[in-house]
């Protein structure tokens, strides 16, 4: 009999088949109503779980899940998943931890460029039939601040100084002595030593609100801020009022509190740049997602350690 997978993830149902021919049978089940209808007809036969950080797995539906024995988790956040509960049950949980770097760190630079050349707001006004000309900072030389230096926040920073010339410098749970970026002891002095900040660091309850007043006070009026990470880790209210005062220069965001709703206010301010959580879609990132879960799931159903481990709490 094969293992059963319930699939709620919405994004990569093309690479699905990845999983398909190594012999797993898969339940989609995309959305809300789906998700509760699937646990609630299949529950008793699911072993396996493939989700997103921000769709996670709860308490409730573990519960409902009594031959539930690992759940992967596509990308490397994974903030709704309940660990606690998965702790209790022995359930093993996974992440894909560095399969989608390379399009993160992409998406992170695009933004980034498009933030400080302003290239959205000249493209519009090239449409309307404008030829307005501003004189819009450039890359090159100047201070890059990453705030998480995993598999994303390092290709984030070899992208930053081979590239663009750019100086790098990261905050880090811990530094990392394998690299000759510049460490710095906290979010705050990151920022003050920052032209640009980008926020590469995984969600959930250690870095929420990481980004607030006094960070975006540091990084100053001319700095400007990237979030390719999760919301949680910047404390909206205090970006949008920076924002609004002119106290930093600009925003461009991938992620939000409430996905997919966003904020009428972010989209009313002509200094952000917004993007509907994509920086991790890519048909190559996809691909390598995917691959990763059925070499997880391959390993964990032959009795072998699972390759990218999540650390649930004691």
């Amino acid at each position: 009999m094969s293992n059963v997978v319930l699939v709620l993830t919405e994004t990569v149902n093309e690479y699905l088949p990845i999983i398909e021919r190594q012999g797993f049978e898969l339940i989609l089940a995309p959305n809300n109503a789906l998700r509760a209808e699937a646990i609630a007809t299949h529950g008793e036969r699911i072993k396996a779980v493939l989700t997103r950080g921000p769709l996670g797995l709860f308490a409730d539906e573990i519960a409902a899940l009594p031959l539930l024995e690992i759940i992967c988790v596509i990308g490397a956040g994974y903030e709704k998943v309940d660990l606690q509960a998965a702790r209790q049950r022995g359930i093993v949980v996974t992440n894909g931890a560095g399969a989608n770097a390379s399009s993160v760190a992409d998406h992170a630079m695009a933004l980034l460029l498009s933030l400080v050349r302003d290239i959205p707001r000249a493209d519009a006004s090239v449409r309307r039939g404008e030829w307005r000309k501003l004189m819009r900072p450039s890359l090159g030389g100047k201070r890059l601040g990453i705030l998480g230096m995993g598999a994303v926040g390092l290709a984030i920073a070899q992208r930053a100084a081979l590239g663009f010339g750019m100086s790098v410098s990261y905050h880090n749970r811990r530094q990392r002595e394998d690299l000759e970026y510049t460490y710095c002891a906290t979010p705050a002095e990151l920022a003050a030593a920052s032209d640009y900040l980008i926020i590469a660091t995984p969600g959930g309850a250690a870095t929420n609100g990481l980004i607030g007043k006094p960070e975006l006070e540091a990084l100053g009026q001319d700095g400007f801020l990237v979030n390719i990470a999760r919301a949680s880790v910047v404390l909206t209210d205090e970006l949008v009022t920076a924002l609004e005062q002119g106290r930093i220069a600009g925003a461009a965001l991938d992620v939000f509190d409430d996905e997919p709703n966003v904020p009428d206010v972010l989209k009313g301010l002509p200094n952000v740049v917004l993007t509907p959580h994509v920086a991790g879609l890519s048909p190559e990132a996809s691909q390598a997602t995917v691959s990763l879960v059925a070499q997880n799931l391959l390993a964990y159903f032959s009795g072998q350690p699972v390759l990218t481990p999540v650390a649930l709490p004691e």
